[in-house]
């Protein structure tokens, strides 16, 4: 794990998943180089001037962009309104709920990222699915090189990342590769979701998964046999859940097991593990639509999957990093272990001698990647080049 901040985990989790997104190193040191001292502050303090040398990095970003675009350069352009987009979403997912401008900064983050895609001319596709009177926001990458009805992997979010941070991450261009599309998904709790819809986090995953598996359904493009969900951190929970309740999708992949969320919970009252955002208790009260933390730790009971993964019937990958220092290693046994009607179960943990060993691979994603989406195409029926 790369540690620029060696006191401040979070920090340096932000930094390790700019740079899996694509950050650059020199852009990095010049964002990080004012914060070290502003890294030991508490959180209001420290967020705030983190906000400040990161948003600014991108705005001159933004600005250098046009100066392309003023002579015709779309792809330079396109690349710097990329990195931009990096650089205001990872200052917006610290900042507290309800800090000033944070719903602006986020705004103005969409806004970029599909300035970088229109100009670049990614394989990338915003869609928006019907759900409950309001849409579920989603990114939808295609196949490459097939023609028709392709397999898709349906990818969902943990609990403080964005469709946008998975797919810069590049699992859908890995998949693209081996001719499985993928649609990125805010789900409820998540990116658009709870930032614009006001839709919440539920435990019963199944309400907005299946709706997700109708719409699918209704595309041309989608081979309704072929539909496979993956789910990164808490979507650990999400996925499994999603898989266990709804018998079409046709196998299911975690990218950090999390068997037990209420438990993991109660740990962290009593100050085991490490917080993946600043603000946390306010946090996950924002995203669980909970009053206060006896409201949120009574929502977070229903939030493990025992019980729950003994219905799975379709092929299942269970994946860990072992130096997970936000959720014991113990869980992913646990869920493989309840996997016990999967025709098709295995259980990878991810180490440092291929990387990928800390949570959700944050540390190193591109091998643990690369395997994930080679389990997926051998399932799904994609393509793995000999």
């Amino acid at each position: 794990m790369f540690k620029y901040f060696p006191t401040n985990y979070v920090w340096n989790l932000s930094v390790d998943l700019a740079i899996e997104m694509g950050a650059r190193m020199g852009e990095i040191e010049e964002m990080c180089a004012p914060l070290r001292e502003a890294a030991k502050a508490p959180d209001a303090t420290g967020t705030a001037a983190f906000r400040e040398t990161w948003s600014a990095m991108a705005d001159k970003l933004c600005a250098l962009a046009q100066e392309d675009e003023a002579r015709g350069r779309w792809l330079s352009a396109g690349e710097k309104y990329n990195r931009a987009a990096n650089y205001y979403l990872t200052c917006e997912r610290l900042q507290a709920h309800g800090a000033p401008g944070r719903l602006a900064l986020y705004q103005r983050f969409l806004e970029v990222f599909a300035k970088g895609i229109q100009l670049t001319g990614e394989n990338c596709e915003r869609v928006e699915i019907p759900y409950e009177g309001k849409i579920l926001a989603g990114l939808y990458v295609r196949a490459n090189g097939v023609k028709g009805r392709a397999p898709i992997l349906v990818q969902l979010n943990g609990l403080d990342s964005t469709k946008e941070m998975k797919y810069r991450v590049g699992l859908p261009a890995w998949l693209a590769q081996r001719g499985v599309s993928s649609l990125i998904l805010d789900q409820p709790g998540t990116g658009e979701a709870l930032r614009l819809q006001g839709l919440t986090a539920r435990y019963d995953t199944e309400h907005w998964a299946s709706r997700v598996v109708d719409w699918l359904e209704a595309r041309d493009d989608v081979d309704p046999h072929r539909i496979g969900c993956e789910g990164v951190s808490l979507g650990g929970y999400y996925c499994p859940r999603a898989v266990a309740m709804e018998p079409r999708f046709a196998c299911g992949v975690v990218w950090g097991a999390n068997h037990d969320w209420r438990e993991v919970q109660k740990r962290r009252l009593e100050k085991e593990g490490d917080f993946p955002v600043p603000h946390y208790w306010a946090h996950v009260q924002w995203v669980w639509g909970a009053k206060d933390i006896d409201d949120f730790m009574r929502i977070a009971e229903n939030v493990h999957l025992d019980g729950v993964v003994e219905k799975i019937r379709v092929p299942f990958l269970v994946t860990h990093g072992e130096k997970d220092s936000q959720i014991p290693l113990n869980w992913a046994y646990r869920t493989y272990e309840q996997l016990t009607n999967s025709p098709n179960r295995e259980l990878k943990i991810f180490t440092d001698r291929e990387g990928g060993a800390q949570h959700a691979s944050f540390d190193n994603s591109i091998n643990a990647g690369h395997y994930i989406a080679d389990w997926v195409a051998e399932t799904l029926g994609g393509r793995t080049p000999h």
